[in-house]
């Protein structure tokens, strides 16, 4: 039998940091017929076939950002699918999964299906869908295809592209039952919308962004994510309560899962990276729903980061067009840009707190990694492991550098992260065995993102370390 180091490989990645499940190790990836077909470590002789140094750069799998809104259809003005994979792969993002909140929104089977021929050929990145809950049609959710999708969007209050809002609690608990019965996850715009309306009787829209916050307080956070714990402990619907916002939802959902409850939590980089003080200070750039708040906030959601209490890190990627966001602040949309930041932003954030450069690293892999392939069910992404798709984000992790707006691939043109300057850039990403983006080249090759098909993961099993010097780990 040939010698399985001079058997010819489609690509090696050498001389970078491997981030796997079982830790940080210095080595190379040797990729064949677009997936990792071997892990060695450093020093073991490699096999025959293309090149690409990854010297003093960390080897992440392909990030997965799971809160995405690439506008399509019928908001392409603000965004297309084109610019919008730019932008994750600029990110170190290889796979999306995209929100169901445009025009017509994705309520039903036959408008997924009718959002992914748009898409064909357009993407630069893998992809799935959050269907949306239709609370008229909660019967949807119980005999859902899973190649469809497997979760579904409930908004439990409203806002400019909201389509649909669950405001009463037997829309609600329909729509609980049936997702449990059908085995589908609920992601959640967890406010509540009769709190709002009960505090909009009294006071007028917000005349400046110091007053935003306050006019959207943390109040409905907390009572909807306190009602959907009841939910879940009464249905047992599995359940992920997207961009959470404040201290107290934090540790009402961290109390919740250490019930048992099958209930998990996204936080996003914006809350992460910025408080009320900058939307008071920098207007509709930093306008967001649910609002940014304050320090204190903030650091809670950092504990639940670097604790291992939050399940996935989220860009809630939703561009607006400047001329709409310089509506007045009542009628400003709210939203910003982030996917091409998240990564990025989160990395700098960790290292301005101390955190370790490899365990930071391991922190991203889990966050924007195994976690979201784990909750929604995408098989052979999110994992640097033999077998896996050889989707890898190549981390520069000391270079700092000052984001602009030429910067941005995002069709907005403009990021609220514009005069940061960032610890840390992606070099060059692969997604299926081929660079897909470089640093200095920008993107390469046609769109071939593809929508992922989905899989139930089998049981965990204990992944094997990295080969010993001059052995191989081989798919047969």
């Amino acid at each position: 039998m040939e010698p399985l180091t001079s058997q010819h490989a489609d690509l090696v990645v050498e001389g970078g940091r491997l981030i796997t499940p079982t830790g940080v190790h210095d080595g190379a990836v040797v990729i064949r017929n677009g997936r990792i077909d071997a892990l060695l470590d450093a020093g073991a002789p490699l096999p025959d076939g293309p090149r690409l140094s990854a010297h003093g750069r960390y080897v992440l799998p392909g990030l997965i950002d799971s809160h995405v809104h690439f506008r399509t259809p019928g908001m392409e003005y603000k965004e297309t699918w084109e610019h919008g994979s730019r932008a994750a792969l600029a990110g170190g993002v290889t796979s999306v999964i995209d929100m169901p909140n445009t025009r017509p929104p994705s309520l039903d089977a036959r408008s997924v299906q009718d959002k992914a021929a748009l898409i064909t050929g357009h993407s630069r990145v893998d992809y799935r869908f959050h269907m949306g809950a239709d609370p008229d049609h909660p019967e949807v959710l119980a005999d859902l295809d899973p190649d469809i999708a497997t979760s579904a969007k409930i908004f439990m209050a409203g806002h400019h592209t909201a389509p649909v809002v669950f405001r009463e609690a037997h829309q609600l608990e329909a729509a609980f039952a049936a997702a449990a019965h059908g085995g589908i996850r609920l992601v959640l715009h967890a406010e509540d919308q009769h709190v709002f309306d009960l505090l909009d009787a009294g006071h007028d829209e917000p005349g400046s962004y110091g007053e935003y916050e306050p006019h959207r307080p943390r109040t409905g956070g907390i009572v909807a994510v306190a009602n959907v714990v009841q939910l879940v402990r009464r249905f047992g619907t599995k359940t992920h309560v997207l961009h959470v916002s404040s201290a107290e939802e934090t540790d009402l959902l961290v109390a919740a899962a250490a019930e048992g409850l099958p209930i998990s939590f996204e936080v996003t980089g914006h809350h992460l990276s910025f408080t009320d003080a900058d939307t008071a200070a920098r207007g509709p750039r930093t306008r967001l729903s649910p609002a940014i708040r304050g320090t204190r906030d903030q650091d809670r959601l950092w504990r639940a980061v670097l604790e291992g209490e939050a399940s996935t890190l989220g860009s809630d990627h939703a561009p607006h067009t400047v001329e709409e966001k310089n509506r007045p602040p009542s009628d400003a949309p709210p939203g910003l840009p982030g996917v091409q930041e998240l990564a990025t932003a989160v990395w700098t954030g960790m290292l301005a707190r101390g955190v370790r450069p490899d365990d930071a690293a391991a922190h991203l892999a889990r966050l924007m990694g195994e976690g979201p392939a784990r909750l929604f069910q995408l098989p052979g992404k999110g994992r640097l492991v033999v077998g896996a798709d050889a989707d890898l984000a190549l981390l520069d992790p000391a270079r700092r550098w000052q984001f602009s707006a030429n910067h941005v691939e995002s069709l907005c043109g403009w990021s609220a992260y514009e005069g940061w300057t960032f610890t840390g850039r992606f070099t060059t990403v692969v997604t299926s065995g081929r660079v897909a983006w470089d640093l200095h080249e920008g993107v390469s090759g046609e769109p071939t993102g593809r929508w992922l098909p989905a899989a139930i993961p089998p049981s965990p099993v204990p992944v094997a370390p990295l080969a010993s010097p001059g052995r191989m780990e081989v798919t047969r």
